[in-house]
């Protein structure tokens, strides 16, 4: 074993620059002057026309070159101070103080650099905090005045015409790709396209009515077993489990939950004493109803149909057939085939419908 002594330095890892493209400062038409000056320079270029041509591409150059001479692009790169509305010239000093302060406990990490790192990051934190509570106490305090109920209208205006595109897209292409700058051809141009995208479907093979004789009556026997549950014989549960492909040892585990359980009634006047429970599943429990979901299934599998003529909601099934005499022989079938395995079938909530 070699036994050493290690000093570590760490060092911070310098962030690439990050490369951002060049945008024209179209938001500088939002000021008259601005928007006018554009407008002039923009008909200087295209030889005096006030409609747009037709060669779209071309276009959109002219603009584009106009836009850059007129209202300048932006330098690409990246902002330093991330400022925020509410910041004054008293946070930025305890921001620039605080970045100082880390700076000189990544290089050097001495223990008194850390704690004065620490000691002015309190401090900034709570003058942030005054800064922010006064500058939305000067917000609401001029949102009761006439001129703040101004602003706030503009501003709602202004968010409501942004959010809506339609306003914003006055030129579109054909199916030729030609521009389109007059109203009329404009409007034309969106009917015949959602004419067409709300009239024609895609290409699909054609399904072939099926010929009908008429309504067929429907017999229906609504099938209800007593005390589903609490008559579950535990050897068929074990049967059936094993036979829908539920592994030994998850068998052996249900196994060992059930071996000698008991229980006891509470009842208004108090609790009665504990008795054994030997048969049916654990009342209450999350894990009786897939189980018994098991029974059923493999119980039912010899006369089970195919939904819709059998349809099974736990321990209520459904048996359909086109004439009486076939529910009939279907429900004694289900009869036989349940309780031979002790499951009985309850005359008196059985049911019998036809429409």
């Amino acid at each position: 074993m070699v036994v050493c002594r290690m000093t570590l330095m760490v060092c911070k890892t310098k962030r690439s620059k990050i490369e951002i493209e060049k945008k024209t400062k179209w938001w500088k038409l939002k000021k008259e002057e601005c928007c006018e000056e554009f407008r002039q320079k923009l008909r200087q270029a295209l030889g005096g026309q006030v409609l747009l041509p037709d060669d779209w591409e071309t276009t959109a150059e002219v603009i584009r070159e106009t836009g850059r001479k007129v209202l300048g692009v932006s330098s690409g790169r990246r902002k330093e101070d991330k400022k925020t509305w509410w910041w004054n010239e008293e946070v930025q000093d305890s921001i620039q103080r605080k970045r100082l302060a880390k700076k000189k406990w990544d290089i050097y990490r001495t223990e008194e650099n850390r704690q004065e790192y620490k000691e002015i990051q309190r401090r900034v934190k709570r003058e942030v905090s005054k800064a922010k509570q006064k500058a939305y106490d000067e917000l609401y305090t001029r949102l009761d005045t006439r001129e703040g109920e101004k602003d706030l209208y503009r501003l709602a205006r202004q968010r409501d015409r942004d959010g809506k595109d339609v306003q914003q897209v006055r030129v579109i292409k054909d199916r030729d790709g030609r521009v389109l700058t007059s109203e009329e051809s404009v409007q034309r141009r969106w009917k015949e396209y959602f004419e067409e995208l709300m009239n024609e479907e895609n290409e699909r093979e054609k399904r072939v009515e099926e010929y009908r004789d008429g309504q067929r009556e429907l017999h229906c026997v609504f099938v209800d077993l007593e005390k589903a549950y609490d008559r579950v014989p535990r050897e068929e549960l074990w049967y059936c489990m094993r036979r829908s492909g539920v592994a030994e040892k998850y068998v052996r585990v249900i196994q060992d939950i059930y071996e000698r359980s008991r229980t006891v009634v509470r009842c208004a006047v108090g609790q009665t004493e504990e008795f054994n429970v030997e048969v049916g599943l654990h009342q209450g429990s999350a894990l009786s109803p897939l189980l018994f979901a098991i029974v059923m299934d493999q119980l039912s599998e010899e006369v089970r149909q195919e939904s819709p003529w059998t349809m099974m909601f736990a321990d209520d099934i459904v048996i359909c057939s086109e004439s009486r005499e076939q529910v009939e022989e279907n429900l004694e079938r289900w009869r036989f085939a349940l309780e031979r395995r002790g499951m009985k079938v309850s005359g008196s909530k059985t049911e019998y419908m036809c429409e």
